[in-house]
């Protein structure tokens, strides 16, 4: 059936050797990062216990964001089942750290399309968002994928912002996602003239595709989930917030309670698979990574335009590809589908879904539903068509997912 791309496909993974060279050293780097932080924060049997009910201050959940917060070099980390989705997770942050009257400022342009209904930012606005409770929002756009610093440091001046909000992947926009390099020199320039503002970083897609995380370049804060990279597949739920004490019992009250903050929230039998996740991540993530070039390098090939390219450095572990029409972005997105060890038979339609403006078209036959570590594609139905392509739990699974993606659109 996926014959006649065999020699395309050994051409391929010659051309990408190289990278994926590269790819295992950082897996290196990470995963002794993670085992050091296992070891270091003593982790023992007794931790993978779980607790119901209140969860008053249970010994496996604190362990767990113990090591959270050593992995990340971070003061703290806020770690639970409890939270959703890494939307969820931002909103809470957003919502702790945020005050009527207070101003926020993006300075990678328009945040995620789910994060812009938080804000309040989108066509309609949310009784729920952040500007219904006057807090106001202004943003700086990119340059050539880059910080317009000059404009930053000059709005940052004036310090009456009381959050910057960095969007590290690319969302559904068509700019690049930025690198830990970028950040470290965006967040210097910030400090340069501000020294109180929050510097709070979307982490999403980006955990452990570079050697660096955010708060080891002065980011305050970090967000992500852990039905991303973090979670590794095996994670059935939660979100993580890392950085300064302060900001995350602060984000502690908002989930819970003012007064209760982490002390309280019950593990509900996630402890085992939060601490497993976190251990097989950085294999995951390099798996992720590799599927991504191959996916690049084979449909440039085809004449598609892609981005990254298969030998430019990654940020995070989504791929694009700009497939032109509508029919071409089912059919990928279908293909997908065809090629996920479940629900293989179902065909996904492009639909409404809440956060959204555009219709989106959504591929993911996942053991956890809409875990995007595992091989998912998605986009939404507006041009240039582009398909936003993640996860591959293991490099095999992932070729074969894209292969079958490819045949789906060829027919």
């Amino acid at each position: 059936m996926l014959n006649k791309y065999q020699d395309l496909v050994k051409e391929v993974e010659k051309e990408i050797k190289p990278q994926f060279e590269k790819i295992d050293k950082i897996c290196e780097k990470n995963s002794i990062k993670v085992i050091q932080s296992f070891q270091e924060c003593n982790l023992q049997e007794m931790h993978l216990s779980s607790s119901t009910g209140y969860g008053i201050d249970e010994p496996g959940r604190n362990k767990i964001e113990e090591i959270y917060a050593k992995v990340f070099k971070a003061e703290d980390s806020l770690v639970r089942a409890q939270f959703i989705s890494g939307t969820h997770a931002l909103a809470i942050t957003l919502s702790a750290l945020l005050r009527p009257g207070d101003k926020m400022l993006s300075i990678t342009g328009a945040p995620y399309d789910t994060l812009q209904t938080v804000i309040g930012i989108g066509k309609e606005v949310s009784k729920s968002s952040l500007k219904v409770f006057n807090i106001s929002y202004e943003q700086i756009e990119l340059v050539n994928n880059d910080f317009d610093i000059e404009k930053i440091q000059e709005r940052l001046s004036k310090k009456d912002i009381k959050l910057v909000e960095i969007q590290r992947s690319r969302g559904y926009s068509t700019r690049d996602s930025l690198t830990i390099e970028k950040i470290e020199k965006a967040i210097k320039a910030i400090r340069e003239v501000n020294q109180e503002v929050i510097i709070m970083v979307d982490n999403c897609y980006g955990e452990f595709v570079q050697d660096r995380e955010p708060i080891e370049v002065g980011a305050d804060i970090a967000v992500g989930s852990l039905m991303k990279n973090l979670g590794a597949g095996i994670a059935t739920s939660g979100a993580y917030i890392v950085g300064k004490k302060d900001l995350i019992e602060l984000c502690a009250e908002r989930l819970t309670a003012p007064g209760i903050g982490k002390e309280i929230g019950p593990s509900l039998n996630q402890n085992t698979l939060l601490l497993k996740g976190l251990f097989f991540a950085p294999q995951v993530v390099a798996s992720s990574v590799k599927t991504a070039i191959f996916a690049s390098c084979i449909l440039e090939k085809l004449g598609y335009t892609v981005s990254p390219k298969y030998d430019e450095e990654r940020a995070d572990i989504v791929q694009t590809i700009a497939l032109g029409t509508e029919e071409k972005l089912v059919k990928f997105c279908q293909g997908i589908q065809k090629g996920s060890p479940i629900d293989s038979n179902v065909i996904p339609m492009p639909s409404d879904m809440g956060g959204y403006e555009d219709k989106v078209i959504m591929a993911a036959g996942t053991f956890t539903e809409g875990s995007t570590i595992e091989l998912s594609c998605d986009g939404p139905i507006r041009e240039p068509f582009i398909a936003y392509m993640q996860g591959g739990l293991t490099y095999d699974y992932g070729k074969y997912g894209i292969l079958k993606a490819i045949e789906e659109m060829e027919i």
